[in-house]
């Protein structure tokens, strides 16, 4: 009699578990669900200045998933819009220690930058220009704190990258800009004339384009 006690024991218990891990991937789903909520409701609510609630959003969604260092990031994004720049500092190193990547140590590069601590924001720039070399706003972030650092060279240098990585009138005008600046005038006239051809001949490749037709 024990025996068939026992073995009916076992087998509710079999059937519990079994429900229990049936129902795991509908609880996953639930809980994705929420978190993509969650996110949608913190975007819309950065966009539309209504930063109290977008994070409220972003902190619901580090309570149930604490290392998600997206929403860190995003934290610390908000932050920075509403000058809280200390609390913006601590979320970008933590979505830093979490996942590191370039955009972390930029946006926590630009913090620094704004609040003068110039040799932090440099380190932070060159990581990330180590991580993700090939992307000219990190470069002219970075020369931007070398011309406040008084590192006028390494600032060229900066810039010329910026002008081989995207060869537009905007980003000849930049570096021809600190060139004027430097007191290389002759060298900086000659980039403002190759920046006004560049800008002619956009001009002109965008007359000849045939108009699109509207559907």
């Amino acid at each position: 009699m024990f025996g068939i006690f026992m073995i009916l024991i076992v087998g509710l218990m079999v059937v519990f578990w079994r429900q229990q891990i049936d129902e795991l991937p509908r609880k996953s789903s639930r809980l994705t669900d929420q978190l993509d909520k969650l996110w949608d409701i913190s975007q819309k609510s950065i966009r539309e200045h209504k930063y109290l609630r977008a994070e409220k959003a972003l902190l619901t969604i580090l309570r149930v998933d604490e290392r998600n260092a997206r929403a860190y990031n995003r934290l610390g994004i908000l932050y920075a819009k509403q000058q809280q720049f200390n609390d913006a500092i601590e979320c970008f190193e933590i979505a830093q220690s979490l996942q590191p990547s370039a955009s972390s140590l930029h946006n926590v590069g630009l913090i620094y930058d704004q609040v003068g601590q110039l040799d932090k924001a440099a380190q932070a720039f060159e990581q990330a220009i180590s991580m993700e070399k090939d992307v000219a706003a990190r470069h002219i972030a970075y020369a931007k704190v070398l011309e406040k650092l008084d590192e006028k060279k390494k600032m060229i240098q900066e810039l010329e990258r910026v002008v081989e990585l995207e060869p537009n009138p905007q980003s000849v005008k930049i570096l021809a800009d600190a060139l004027e600046r430097e007191g290389e005038t002759e060298r900086a006239e000659k980039l403002h004339q190759i920046a006004a051809k560049m800008r002619e001949k956009g001009q002109r490749s965008r007359i000849k384009q045939p108009r699109k037709m509207q559907v």
